[in-house]
């Protein structure tokens, strides 16, 4: 499985071991950010509405999957925001092997012990996680236990100690829910003609309003290569505009 959880909607830092049965170790993840040059710190901006890479390829499996079972373990009185689809979490989590009880994963020795960031749902983490943190709030803390079917299925994992046909057990943590990358608040805040899809006068004024609130003074150079950045990089069809489908690489329900 990919250790699950990477950074904010700037650079990932990604996780420990895991990644999804028959994948590949986790792709590098987002760390915290730093100062940037004017172009780099302009396409931060964008980054939780305009993402320009896309989200990593899902591995489908034909075998029929099980249910992840769940324990809530603590709940808080407030128990709000609710994780959805798309969402940036925060967490720390332990991994046991439910075979023998033994750790083979622990966030908290990772990162110098900093929480992981991770997009819900769109395959950053294994899927039987992505299925356990949905609908779990900043504070609640949950036991959840993985059928192999997923988690790392028949070839394991050996680079994580994690063998095949493995049932996996994890202690979570959430301490944050934030909208993730390209969020449809923010599609729809751009949007302001409601047609489902991104102009580049849309996208230009949303770029003027985020450099204003930003209060950085830059060369008008830098709004027209971020500008022309985004449309090479989104724009697939080549019609002078961002549908609701380019915008989407993380498959929002709701778009």
């Amino acid at each position: 499985m990919r250790t699950p959880l990477a950074a904010p909607s700037r650079p990932f830092h990604f996780l420990g071991p895991p990644t999804r049965a028959g994948g590949s170790a986790p792709p590098a993840a987002v760390a915290m950010p730093r100062r940037r040059s004017a172009m780099g710190r302009g396409l931060s901006l964008l980054l939780a509405a305009l993402a320009l890479l896309a989200a990593p390829a899902r591995a489908e499996g034909g075998a029929a999957e099980e249910e992840v079972k769940i324990e809530v373990l603590h709940l808080p009185e407030s128990c709000s925001p609710k994780s959805k689809k798309g969402d940036l979490l925060n967490a720390h989590y332990d991994g046991f092997l439910a075979s023998n009880g033994s750790k083979f994963y622990c966030s908290r020795t990772q990162n110098d012990g900093h929480p992981k960031w991770f997009v819900l749902g769109v395959g950053q983490v294994i899927k039987g996680l992505d299925i356990a943190m949905m609908n779990m709030c900043p504070g609640e803390k949950r036991k959840v236990v993985i059928p192999p079917s997923l988690a790392y299925g028949q070839q394991g994992y050996a680079q994580g100690k994690i063998p095949p046909n493995a049932t996996l057990i994890f202690e979570i943590e959430l301490y944050a829910v934030n909208k993730g990358p390209r969020s449809v608040e923010a599609f729809h805040q751009i949007d302001k003609d409601s047609d489902k899809k991104l102009s580049e006068l849309e996208i230009s004024q949303y770029l003027k309003e985020e450099f204003a609130r930003d209060g950085k003074k830059r060369h008008p150079s830098v709004h027209d290569e971020i500008l022309a950045d985004i449309f090479k990089k989104n724009d697939h069809d080549g019609d002078g505009f961002i549908s609701a489908k380019e915008y989407n690489v993380y498959q929002h329900d709701e778009l």
